[in-house]
């Protein structure tokens, strides 16, 4: 089977999230790299596109001259990545849908509601697959856990509690790094600095694993850096359309934690814990029984679990695969064989709308606020 051919904005030399894009995309022989726009400095990003083996001709200075050299070519990408500052996401987004390209776009999609419903209804309109990289998502047994929950296994879900705090952004002295300030600058980020940025993946998983969505939160929003115009910290309580409890904290200044997001799911007749930083295990526990911990690549999982599992029991994967599993769901989905495991923009509009909601809500003393885009109420 032909290799589909694959491109990249943003992600260049330094960035946190580029490395895991490449190694994702290539990690099963689905894509290959062949052009990008890697860097908001045109030669750095000619320079470093080509250390990474993309030809000169295709080795472009910004996402316009990628575009204008892409769309015309017989060998054009198949699928472009978005991994630029949050907001550009909307702009080149919808210039490559509407040039007939894939697009995997970073969270959050846009930065706004409206932009949100219009890549949701451009996309369905070109026929071409806009997905969101809710990579956390993909991790095997995240689908174990979501498959466990459709089974029944839990019975009900009543509640979900979820967390995505990291203290790497807690040193004061810091704030002015390029690399951290601009999370938290309104021009560059939006409208929300820590919930937007971490929080919408604890939020998604939530409505991941529970086959769900929010319908109504409460948030409460702190800056505790005072040179930050956006959130570092967030609670938000919310409510799911079939009655489900939902409680989630987010922070960037919680400092000694380093990669601390997990979710634990609460059923009638069951419950469930995952954390990223032991991804390869789900502990569950039956009403009455005893506690289980179920470990990736054994016997009696779900077909989802074992398709994305490459390596045998005892053998960890990592945050990297995650996201080669949602490249490997895009190389079916392009093919002809649609994933519904992948984060589609129609996940992409429900988090802004629920940034949106949380924002609103943190202004207005923690009111509760309708959290879904006006195009699924």
């Amino acid at each position: 089977m032909a290799k589909l051919k694959w491109g990249m904005i943003g992600g260049g030399e330094g960035s946190q999230i580029g490395p895991a894009h490449r190694l994702g995309a290539l990690a099963d022989g689905h894509f290959e790299m062949v052009a990008g726009a890697l860097d908001h400095r045109p030669e750095a990003g000619r320079e470093y596109a080509m250390r990474l083996g993309v030809a000169r001709d295709r080795a472009y200075g910004d996402w316009k001259e990628m575009l204008a050299g892409e769309r015309g070519r017989a060998d054009r990408v198949d699928l472009v990545t978005v991994a630029t500052p949050n907001s550009t996401h909307f702009e080149i987004s919808k210039a490559f849908l509407e040039a007939g390209f894939h697009v995997l776009c970073e969270k959050p999609m846009t930065v706004t509601v409206e932009e949100g419903e219009e890549l949701v209804r451009l996309a369905a309109k070109a026929g071409k697959t806009l997905a969101v990289n809710y990579c956390y998502s993909a991790y095997p047994m995240v689908r174990q856990a979501r498959a466990m929950v459709r089974a029944g296994e839990i019975g009900k879900v009543r509640l979900v509690v979820t967390s995505f705090s990291h203290g790497h952004h807690g040193d004061a002295t810091d704030a002015d790094n390029p690399r951290v300030r601009w999370r938290y600058d309104p021009a560059l980020a939006g409208v929300s600095g820590q919930f937007a940025d971490c929080g919408i993946h604890a939020l998604h998983m939530a409505s991941f694993i529970c086959d769900d969505e929010v319908e109504k939160l409460s948030a409460d929003f702190a800056s505790t850096i005072s040179s930050r115009v956006l959130e570092d910290d967030a609670m938000v309580n919310f409510r799911m359309s079939r009655g489900t409890v939902g409680r989630l904290w987010t922070s960037s200044v919680a400092i000694g934690r380093q990669h601390g997001f997990d979710i634990q799911v609460f059923g009638e007749t069951g419950g469930f814990r995952w954390a990223s930083e032991q991804p390869n295990q789900l502990i569950y526990t039956p009403v009455g029984g005893r506690t289980q911990i179920m470990e990736k690549g054994e016997g009696g999982l779900y077909d989802e679990a074992k398709r994305l599992s490459r390596v045998a029991i005892a053998h960890p994967e990592g945050f990297p695969m995650a996201v080669a599993n949602i490249y490997c769901d895009l190389a079916d989905t392009i093919r002809g064989t649609a994933r519904d495991g992948l984060p589609t923009a129609a996940a992409g509009v429900r988090s802004i709308a629920a940034v949106h909601a949380a924002v609103a809500s943190a202004k207005a003393g923690g009111a509760w606020v309708e959290a879904r885009p006006p195009m699924f109420r």
